[in-house]
């Protein structure tokens, strides 16, 4: 399974690059917000950090300036994917990206048949939201079983990518379930390489170290 990191924080995509622990960004209005930066400027500075796809979300909610906006984000640099909202104007948009061999990963995901027409559109990636789907009582993994079903059934080549990550289960679950991509906080990435076993057993090894006898 592919990880992405959800931020728009150079220091922390540098950081968890550092940990060989990522392969792809993804970013939307609000991360991107924090960083004070022009859209542009930012979405270019992640590129040259991360060779990977780099989500980059438009802000149009019609299809005619989805498709303006999605082509100038694409200029950008070639490993930019655009993110477009999983809505009917944003599915005719996809559908045309597409023909133009433009990357996109449809976004606000809550239910399996709109995962579906986003595949029938031809959309790069699916992001299903899980997190805010618990947050309501729903069962968030629910969905990627079902979404991940659905395309293994009629081979579609969208790949499912977790969104709204919320806890290192999030992230085992959806390994289990064969995601294709998990988009996880910086937190949640460094809560990954935890464990308190691993704190108690490294203590105790350098405590024992400190034993030995020095030649």
């Amino acid at each position: 399974m592919k990880f992405f990191i959800d931020s728009g924080d150079l220091g922390e995509i540098h950081e968890a690059q550092a940990m060989g622990a990522i392969d792809g960004v993804t970013t939307n209005p609000s991360l991107l917000s924090k960083g004070g930066k022009p859209t542009k400027q930012a979405i270019a500075e992640i590129c040259e950090l991360v060779d990977g796809p780099i989500s980059a979300e438009v802000l149009a909610t019609d299809t005619q300036g989805i498709l303006d906006e999605g082509r100038e984000l694409a200029k950008i640099h070639p490993n930019v994917v655009v993110k477009v909202p999983l809505i009917v104007d944003g599915l005719k948009a996809v559908q045309v990206f597409t023909k133009e061999k433009i990357k996109t990963n449809v976004t606000l995901c809550f239910s399996p048949t709109q995962a579906l027409l986003a595949a029938k559109a031809g959309a790069t990636y699916i992001s299903p939201f899980i997190g805010r789907l618990d947050d309501l009582s729903g069962e968030g993994m629910e969905l990627i079983e079902q979404i991940t079903t659905i395309y293994s059934n009629y081979g579609f080549a969208t790949e499912v990518l977790v969104a709204s990550i919320r806890s290192p289960l999030h992230v085992t679950q959806a390994a289990l379930i064969g995601a294709d991509v998990a988009t996880i906080p910086f937190k949640v990435i460094t809560q990954l390489a935890k464990h308190p076993l691993t704190d108690i057993g490294l203590a105790k090894f350098l405590e024992d170290a400190k034993k030995i006898p020095k030649s």
